[in-house]
């Protein structure tokens, strides 16, 4: 695994981890219980405990946690050879060596990025996400220092929508001053999606339901949740419940694709996540995520932009 590369490829569905130093650090829920993960880019993986928190976990549960957010059981050396003997897709293994799938952590936090990321720059929903978590989120001192989680679907519930609502319900405060609210994170009109997602999971479905689904099911219900729409379902599919067949598809991955296998010819971008999902299968999720990045990072983009 290129740690550098998964953590900062702009293809997940949650922030970076803090950088301190030469490590990536944020606290993971292993058994319900707050552990601080910590991974440097050689890989050397180490975690801390909450200072006066009883509970115990063992280091068995942290790995195996460990591994799936970062994907490390999935066979990339076999997954090359697949994109070598594809002309089109040849050079996207030297290109991005060591990229994986960055799991989510956290279901909820995953999706509420998600919805947040819409129509948005990475920069602007990472620090709406951070913000979520400094205001709402419940702290946890370390050995390593204080960090906060991802607040709970309850507590996104009860918080008010805008600063409108919060105004509406506070007495004796100007609506200048109105800045407990979803809306002043910077998530703009998606705040009135989150708010009815959280509410959504509170009342409607549970959050884990969904990895019980098959991938076309989980597509079809994951929809029914406001503020989502096919990419944004199929990403939160892939990167939060680790459907590896799922082929978010956007205007991006619409002219890349056609750019590709379809002569530049213009094709919906309904039809590019059919052929995604046709031509390439269980490795779909991680075809578009090499794809995406190799197109940023190589000019392609660019040049399909004009």
């Amino acid at each position: 695994m290129n740690l550098e590369l998964t953590q900062k490829s702009g293809q997940t569905s949650q922030p970076p981890w803090k950088r301190v130093g030469n490590s990536y650090q944020d606290v993971v829920f292993v058994g319900g219980c707050p552990v601080l993960f910590k991974v440097d880019s050689e890989l050397n993986f180490d975690y801390e405990l909450p200072v006066d928190f009883d509970f115990s976990v063992s280091e068995k549960q942290v790995d195996c946690e460990f591994r799936r957010i970062f994907d490390l059981d999935f066979d990339l050396g076999k997954f090359y050879g697949y994109l070598r003997n594809d002309e089109k897709l040849c050079l996207l293994p030297d290109f991005c060596n060591g990229l994986r799938l960055f799991i989510a952590k956290n279901k909820f936090e995953c999706i509420i990025s998600s919805i947040s990321s819409a129509n948005n720059s990475i920069v602007r929903w990472t620090k709406s996400m951070d913000l979520f978590k400094e205001k709402w989120g419940e702290k946890y001192s370390f050995p390593s220092g204080d960090f906060f989680v991802f607040p709970t679907v309850d507590t996104i519930c009860s918080v008010y929508g805008d600063e409108l609502e919060e105004f509406e319900f506070k007495d004796n405060v100007l609506i200048e001053d109105c800045v407990d609210n979803l809306k002043s994170c910077g998530v703009g009109y998606r705040s009135k999606y989150i708010k009815q997602a959280a509410e959504f999971f509170n009342f409607q479905l549970d959050i884990d339901d969904i990895s019980s689904m098959r991938y076309e099911e989980a597509f079809e219900v994951i929809q029914e949740v406001p503020g989502v729409g096919p990419k944004v379902a199929d990403c939160i599919l892939l990167y939060g419940y680790n459907f590896k067949e799922a082929f978010p598809s956007d205007v991006w991955i619409k002219r890349i694709i056609s750019y590709l296998y379809f002569d530049k010819r213009d094709v919906s971008v309904s039809k590019v996540r059919d052929f995604g999902l046709d031509r390439f299968g269980d490795y779909a999720g991680y075809v578009q995520l090499y794809l995406f990045h190799y197109a940023r990072k190589s000019g392609l983009l660019e040049k399909l932009r004009k």
